[in-house]
């Protein structure tokens, strides 16, 4: 019942938000108003108890433009494969000269895809960018059939298989794991898609080192706790209605549990821009939690699969990981350049967690290896914000041009 009792409430909230949607848009009327002026405190008010809600459709990247050079350049987002699960998309721009081919593997783990929009717009300047699009799982029926982490690899071999040969790889958080898998394999195999390059941001490569909060509380519980606690049945009025799923809006409160001092003064700064007529300060802030709000669902399969053979055992950095039925070895790998990019005050995975593929890829040349550790940044500055696009970028970009 627990979907149903979450449907339930933000149904019976509905009204009130709408509510507070016409009261706010009455009050701008009387706009201008001096700053702190009662009705502008007021519309405040309202403003945020309209946006006391979660969205489960995909905002859009918008992306229009990107500088390019000394110039401006449209951008047009083309879907270039549908899947049932997710959608290989790809970004276009028309530029005098050909650029290197990434494809940017985001993680399934409660939000969309575009919460990497700042990873693809920067990329776009001196790349053609492709982005796994992943599908809320409330919204796939049933008769497509499950999705597990065995799932996900394939899903990135076909995309890597329709990108065609000479692409790079960039993972970010959790499908680092699925993104070397899948290297591995498609080396071994000889795959003439293979990517020339691999760059593993902020993966659980292996999750026993150092371990955050996330991990502890993934290995101190019971598959069959998590099972009976956290997986829910999407109701019927869905598309995937009577799909078994890890509800999105769970992922979303853990998180927000994780760091709720910092979540609650954000919104008593909004509270405070908006009374104060700063609508530029209040709209950064808005920007981010629209996007932080906007959450997905993940198959059961997906989700236990994850708890039990990514964090609780680890199966990767114990060489213990198979692959339809095959066994997993990173040693495999000896073409595909490897970068990983840690950061140094992430909460939610570790210094080492990433860069121990480093020791799984054992037959990797010593050129073809870089670490880059972002002291300076949590868990979300590695692939978001300035440290970013100022000091991450360039080495990123720099692997990537080095085995183009």
């Amino acid at each position: 019942m627990l979907y149903q009792t979450y449907q339930f409430q933000d149904d019976f909230l509905a009204p009130l938000r709408d509510l507070a949607q016409f009261m706010n848009s009455g009050l701008q009327r009387f706009s201008p108003l001096p700053a702190n002026h009662p009705l502008r405190r007021f519309a405040a008010a309202w403003e945020l108890i309209s946006r006391y809600k979660l969205t489960h459709e995909r905002p859009d990247f918008a992306i229009d433009t990107v500088r390019v050079g000394n110039r401006d350049v449209p951008v047009i987002e083309d879907v270039a494969l549908d899947l049932p699960f997710g959608k290989l998309l790809k970004f276009s721009k028309d530029v005098d000269t050909r650029q290197p081919r990434v494809l940017v593997i985001a993680p399934l783990s409660g939000h969309f895809a575009t919460l990497l929009r700042g990873t693809v717009a920067t990329l776009l300047q001196d790349h053609e960018v492709y982005i796994t699009d992943w599908t809320n799982a409330r919204d796939v029926p049933l008769e497509a059939g499950s999705f597990g982490v065995e799932d996900y690899v394939e899903y990135i071999i076909r995309f890597l298989e329709e990108i065609g040969p000479g692409a790079h790889i960039l993972a970010v958080c959790q499908p680092c794991v699925q993104a070397l898998v899948a290297v591995a394999v498609m080396s071994e195999d000889k795959h003439p898609a293979t990517p020339h390059s691999m760059t593993l941001m902020a993966g659980p490569i292996d999750p026993r080192e150092s371990p955050t909060e996330v991990n502890e509380f993934a290995v101190s519980k019971s598959l069959g706790w998590f099972q009976t606690s956290v997986i829910s049945t999407v109701p019927a009025r869905y598309p995937g209605g009577g799909r078994t799923v890890y509800p999105g809006f769970l992922q979303l409160f853990a998180f927000m549990a994780m760091n709720i001092d910092r979540h609650s003064s954000a919104h008593r700064k909004l509270y405070d821009h908006l009374a104060a007529g700063d609508t530029e300060a209040a709209e950064k802030i808005k920007t981010f939690y629209d996007e932080y709000f906007a959450v997905l669902d993940m198959t059961e399969e997906f989700y236990i699969e994850t708890i039990d053979r990514i964090f609780q055992k680890a199966e990767v950095a114990t060489g213990d990981f198979t692959y339809r039925g095959r066994k997993v070895d990173p040693g495999a790998i000896r073409r595909t350049a490897l970068l990983t990019v840690e950061g140094g005050r992430d909460d939610i995975c570790a210094l080492g967690q990433t860069s121990a593929a480093h020791d799984l890829c054992n037959t990797l040349r010593p050129h073809l290896k870089r670490h880059h550790l972002q002291a300076n940044v949590g868990h979300y500055g590695v692939f978001n914000g300035k440290r970013w696009e100022r000091e991450i970028y360039p080495v990123v970009r720099n692997m990537i041009l080095a085995t183009d």
